[in-house]
């Protein structure tokens, strides 16, 4: 699926070292499946430092919530371990990472929910009555990949043959599915593990010039040997 970072810049290669500490989920890449989201985030740092703003668009191989080889997390509101979690991370300034998740997913706490944060780390609301706040506002959608590994999952779309490629390993996963009756995490740590997929994500090879079906067949005759 589609996913979307705001900034200043371009982002061609993500560093790690250069994110920041102290945020929701901790030390990591953020991004979101929203792009308005995205944009006003950039429109916001563009603010900051009067440049222009930027949204760099990726590809998240989305079966990585599934995949054994992650350690995952994932909030689907602002609940009570939710709040717990952004707190510690939140007042970790002293280190990179707290936890030892690959990948966090859930709401963002945006500048008003952070403020209340302040209200409640100062005993100036409860936690039941904070919740009970959050229950009223709309959730924003962030995904933090906090390791090297888990950076594997994403893909930059810049090119103008992604797309094209993007559809194709859709297309092939799904294929691997009906064929041999595996769900889809299985069907993608095949693909995605196989020489075959490195060839069509490397465009000095012109794989991406077959057809899907064509390419398939190549699939298969890997996975057979």
């Amino acid at each position: 699926m589609k996913v979307y970072h705001g900034s200043d810049v371009k982002i061609e290669t993500i560093d790690l070292s250069k994110c920041r500490i102290g945020t929701d989920f901790g030390h990591g890449f953020y991004v979101t499946i929203f792009l308005k989201q995205a944009e006003d985030i950039a429109a916001r740092v563009a603010s900051w430092h009067d440049t222009s703003p930027v949204v760099t668009e990726f590809d998240f191989r989305e079966y990585a919530f599934e995949d054994p080889d992650f350690k995952v997390l994932r909030f689907d509101g602002y609940t009570d371990e939710w709040l717990d979690f952004v707190v510690a991370n939140r007042a970790n300034i002293a280190s990179k990472q707290i936890h030892d998740y690959d990948i966090v997913e859930g709401p963002v706490a945006n500048d008003d929910i952070a403020a209340r944060i302040f209200d409640y780390l100062n005993n100036d609301v409860t936690k039941e009555d904070f919740l009970e706040e959050l229950h009223f506002k709309k959730p924003m959608h962030q995904i933090c990949f906090c390791t090297t590994a888990s950076l594997q999952m994403l893909s930059l779309i810049n090119k103008k043959n992604d797309s094209k490629i993007i559809q194709m390993e859709d297309l092939l996963v799904e294929q691997l599915m009906l064929d041999n009756q595996i769900d889809e995490t299985q069907a993608a740590d095949l693909f995605y593990h196989s020489k075959t997929f490195g060839k069509l994500a490397d465009e000095n090879t012109d794989f991406y010039k077959k057809s899907w079906q064509e390419i398939y067949e190549i699939l298969k005759k890997e996975i057979l040997q």
